[in-house]
């Protein structure tokens, strides 16, 4: 081990010899932020190498073929993340069995197909120390491969989301054979019923988190989940065979509930509400969005909640009252979300800020009645706001100082003295969505980025005024993670240069309609941006040399590519051919018809999805024409 850190400095002293291995994989742990910087570190020498390869606990390959030698290399794997490998098969399954078996704790098979029940059951026979499977979206899989994952004995936590093809005797195989399980997903599993989900509140008595959403469920199965000593979140949504009558004969509710959500439950009222909560004084969360309206007697049956700390009514018409009383609760809410609630009024939500002042997140989209008076109450109020989703008063919010995400998007009369403002006010500003806000120029923009340097989202789309300064100054956000400037036409491969050398953490970039970005803009791109997911190049000056540069990105996973005049048959099927990582790509229908049936096989066998577009080419309409849309309609 020291002659092989000596080689780090061609032979001279070398300082990591003074550290013990605990205090590299300290500083290991500090690397984690950006993958570049692990990338560096193993690549300095072999002992470095070997050191990173021993640390590393979590892994993703980006491609199924690369299993056998990345598995060796990390040999201490214990999370295994295969949702970019789409197409993993039987003989996959065995070899991470072999090689990780005794270290292995989780696995996401969630984006992943091909796989039989024999190798699932192989998988999870060989892999007995698992305590977590998610097999989210397999709708091929049948009851068989439940008995199969029920042979993982320990297993804590499993999300069967959308797996439409298993029945309540595949649920019951699970509920017998992994009796320590603590959460289950069953979420659009339309074939589990009463049945399935009695079993596993029988005989899985230390569940914590059921996730029934949208299962064809009824009173049937309540009374013996609501008897479940450690459930702790419950989701309901979408249950429509609950209601008010079959909720009435419940006994007393579940003592250690924390979060329930019974979102888009219409046939649930206060009435039912009341009954389902009756003895859960320990709830914080609550999810009533598109549900029953919100009315006083709503309100009134949720006072003794005193823990309650966040509520959401999306979707719900709320009365003046039911308002109200939200604000008279002695419970003090840290979040609260009103978004596309009609009925909300300046009055109401005044009311409630000044009660409820430990605020962190607020979601006031759409209230369309709302003013700067109740804007003014709640920054006055509300001062450790971290999120706020609205559209009014910039300089009110700039009052908030640790707003981390601020959604303006359609906000016609939003200008850059506004952004001046959040840029002096919110210097921990993570997130900013300006989609079609018209009047925002490059003097906004560079207020943003010089006031909000730790800035990962940001959305100019359809911006019309924005320049390539703008794009300059946004590109000492070194954190950037995701820029959207479809639409801004002003813009050209100067300016994205800037992004892709300043931002080299970028993982998506919608550059559609920029009709300014050509080559020029895809070569730094291709060298400085590694860790590009996923890019739109739709109607931009882009031609087949651009395109095919872009596959030295090995992370690029997902690529649309619309109405690119530049474009040949030959360059396109070059370039797919050459970025091997690709899951998703959106082609004109045109270049069906012009690549071989045969290609399209070979990439859809390595796990890449077509999708075909034929619409023609429209033409942009003014942003001004989306108020005529936002308006209220008249009575």
């Amino acid at each position: 081990m020291k002659k092989q850190k000596q080689e780090c400095f061609g032979g001279f002293f070398n300082p990591f010899d003074l550290l013990s291995e605990e205090i590299i994989f300290m500083i290991l742990d500090l690397l984690n932020h950006n993958p570049l910087d692990r990338k560096s570190f193993a690549l300095a020498c072999k002992s470095l190498y070997a050191t990173e390869s021993k640390h590393r606990r979590t892994l993703k390959p980006l491609r199924q073929e690369h299993l056998p030698s990345v598995l060796s290399r990390y040999p201490n794997i214990t999370h295994l993340d295969l949702t970019l490998c789409s197409r993993l098969t039987d003989t996959s399954l065995s070899i991470i069995s072999n090689v990780c078996a005794p270290n292995l704790r989780s696995i996401d098979f969630s984006r992943s197909r091909l796989f039989s029940t024999s190798g699932l059951l192989g998988f999870a026979i060989n892999c007995k120390n698992l305590v977590e499977i998610d097999l989210s979206n397999a709708t091929d899989l049948k009851d068989s491969a439940m008995a199969a994952v029920a042979e993982a004995k320990n297993l804590e936590k499993l999300c069967l989301a959308r797996c439409k093809s298993i029945t309540d005797m595949g649920v019951g195989c699970i509920a017998v054979g992994c009796r320590n399980l603590r959460f289950i997903c069953l979420k659009w599993c339309l074939g589990v019923g009463d049945l399935g989900v009695g079993l596993i509140a029988v005989k899985c008595k230390l569940i914590r988190h059921l996730d029934l959403s949208y299962l064809p469920i009824t009173n049937k199965c309540l009374s013996s989940i609501l008897k479940l000593q450690h459930l702790e979140d419950l989701v309901l949504e979408g249950c429509f065979g609950i209601d008010d009558d079959n909720l009435a004969v419940l006994e007393p509710g579940c003592k250690s509930l924390k979060s329930l959500d019974v979102s888009t439950c219409q046939n649930i009222s206060h009435r039912g509400l009341s009954s389902l909560i009756n003895g859960a004084e320990g709830l914080q969360q609550l999810t009533l969005a598109h549900g029953s309206p919100v009315t006083s007697c709503l309100a009134d049956c949720l006072k003794k909640l005193l823990l309650l700390q966040s509520v959401k009514l999306d979707g719900c018409v709320i009365t003046y009252d039911g308002l109200k009383n939200i604000g008279n609760w002695c419970a003090s809410l840290r979040e609260l979300s009103l978004s596309k609630c009609s009925g909300v009024t300046d009055e109401g939500l005044s009311s409630v800020v000044a009660k409820h002042k430990d605020l962190r997140k607020l979601d006031i989209t759409c209230c369309r009645k709302i003013t700067d008076v109740s804007i003014a109450q709640i920054t006055y109020s509300c001062t450790s706001l971290t999120s706020l989703r609205m559209e009014s008063c910039l300089k009110s919010i700039s009052r908030c100082s640790k707003l981390a995400s601020l959604k303006l998007g359609i906000c016609l009369n939003i200008t850059d003295e506004g952004l001046i403002h959040i840029g002096k006010g919110c210097s921990k500003l993570l997130e900013l969505d300006l989609y079609r806000c018209a009047e925002i120029t490059d003097l906004g923009i560079s207020a943003i980025a010089q006031g909000c340097p730790g800035l990962e989202m940001i959305n100019i789309a359809y911006c019309k005024d924005i320049t390539d300064r703008s794009l300059l100054a946004a590109s000492k956000c070194s954190r950037l993670k995701t820029f959207e400037s479809r639409g801004c036409s002003l813009i050209t491969s100067l300016g994205l240069t800037a992004i892709a050398v300043g931002c080299k953490e970028l993982t998506k970039l919608d550059i559609k309609k920029c009709h300014n970005i050509d080559d020029a803009g895809m070569l730094p791109l291709a060298h400085f941006s590694q860790n590009l997911r996923q890019i739109n190049l739709s109607h931009s000056s882009v031609t087949d040399v651009g395109l095919l540069s872009l596959a030295s990105i090995s992370c690029l996973q997902n690529i649309t590519i619309l109405h690119l005049e530049g474009l040949s048959p030959s360059g396109v099927a070059a370039a797919l051919l050459a970025c091997g990582g690709l899951t998703k790509v959106k082609l004109q229908a045109a270049f069906r018809w012009l690549l071989p049936h045969r290609l399209f096989e070979h990439l859809e066998a390595r796990g890449c999805m077509f999708q075909w577009r034929d619409k023609v080419l429209q033409v942009e309409l003014d942003p001004k024409c989306w108020k005529l849309q936002l308006e209220d309609p008249m009575p």
